[in-house]
């Protein structure tokens, strides 16, 4: 997997955090970029460790599932990017999920971090069974995610929520297509 298609795995997970840090960003009267560094570290880092253990387990298993890893990644990626396209386009109205508070609460902060970095643990089994570097996915996911973290805090509370369905649907998209990619390239369909 080269660095392209992980860059755009990274995007693609990192937009449940960012379309959640636009909410965070709404709920500021004034753009605090301490907490803005706070939510982005969170993000980023849970997005970071959660494909490092999902890497853990994948190597444990290896060996059974070689055979069959391209259907597993391609499973995986497509119904991680489904979900967040069903979720997207089935809201109950805009801005549902932001809740407007501006205080930072650690304990919020924090399951919110893992809820939107469940899909990373998936990636991560997927890393495992097409071998990549996880040490450099890891960071990458982790670096683009405290980007776009950062990014969504600054958004939110400039424009609003107007961007967090569109995000929601430009991740789904690209984690499904990249799914394909990846069984298209390993039944030898396409080459790249």
């Amino acid at each position: 997997m080269g660095l392209v298609e992980l860059f755009l795995i990274a995007v693609g997970l990192s937009m449940d955090a960012f379309a959640v840090a636009v909410c965070k960003g709404l709920g500021m009267r004034r753009l605090d970029v301490r907490q803005a560094v706070v939510i982005a570290l969170f993000f980023g880092g849970f997005q970071a460790l959660m494909p490092l253990a999902g890497w853990a387990l994948g190597t444990q298993f290896e060996a059974l599932i070689t055979p069959i890893d391209h259907w597993i990644a391609f499973g995986l990626l497509t119904f991680i990017g489904a979900r967040m396209l069903w979720e997207a386009c089935h809201e109950e109205g805009e801005g549902a999920s932001c809740p407007v508070d501006g205080k930072l609460d650690v304990r919020e902060l924090a399951m919110l971090a893992v809820a939107t970095s469940i899909d990373a643990l998936a990636v991560g089994v997927t890393f495992a069974f097409l071998h990549v570097d996880i040490a450099s996915s890891v960071a990458l996911i982790g670096a683009t995610t405290f980007v776009l973290s950062l990014a969504g805090v600054a958004a939110g509370h400039r424009f609003g929520a107007r961007y967090e369905r569109p995000s929601a649907i430009a991740g789904g998209v690209v984690l499904i297509l990249i799914g394909l990619k990846i069984l298209l390239e390993h039944l030898g369909v396409i080459a790249f």
